[in-house]
């Protein structure tokens, strides 16, 4: 059902590359709008409780991520507060931000990596060919996001987001 995702590090760069059977336009908005995001972002398990969009370079995404699976252990009930600030957007092409943990109220998590993300769009006979690029600091900081287990936490998000264009198409 979900075609295969290339994961790998170059450099300072996590980069990612998925192919989704959905028109450009329609992954794009998956990224942009309230509506669709909180239909799929984070791993399984998760939900967001809050996603506040304000698309437009300079603006701020802010977004909770609970996690509501028992099975979870540890993680069960635990939130996870995050941070986009958008810097350069070209519609239905690229989406350029820096990723950050934060708080409730938004501030910077001290200590904790942030990313300069670029998600590009290619419109491949229908389909969607999505390459992500986020580029750390130090391969310390690199380090440190892979250690989290962001590996599988992409991967079980970027597979609600196919499942989420599945069922809007």
């Amino acid at each position: 059902m979900s075609s295969s995702m290339v994961c790998k590090v170059e450099g300072l760069e996590f980069v990612l590359e998925r192919v989704f059977e959905a028109p450009r336009d329609l992954v794009f908005k998956a990224f942009t709008e309230a509506e669709h995001l909180k239909h799929w972002w984070g791993p399984r398990g998760w939900i967001l409780t809050v996603c506040n969009v304000d698309f437009r370079p300079g603006g701020i995404w802010h977004y909770c991520m609970k996690c509501i699976d028992e099975n979870q252990g540890d993680f069960f009930g635990m939130e996870s507060w995050g941070k986009a600030v958008y810097k350069e957007i070209v519609d239905g092409e690229k989406i350029v931000y820096v990723d950050y943990f934060s708080d409730a109220e938004g501030n910077e998590a001290e200590g904790m990596p942030s990313a300069a993300n670029t998600l590009t769009f290619e419109e491949h006979e229908g389909r969607t060919k999505l390459t992500s690029r986020s580029q750390y600091e130090s391969a310390e900081a690199l380090q440190a996001v892979l250690d989290m287990g962001m590996e599988q936490g992409i991967t079980e998000t970027w597979n609600r987001l196919e499942e989420h264009l599945q069922s809007i198409q």
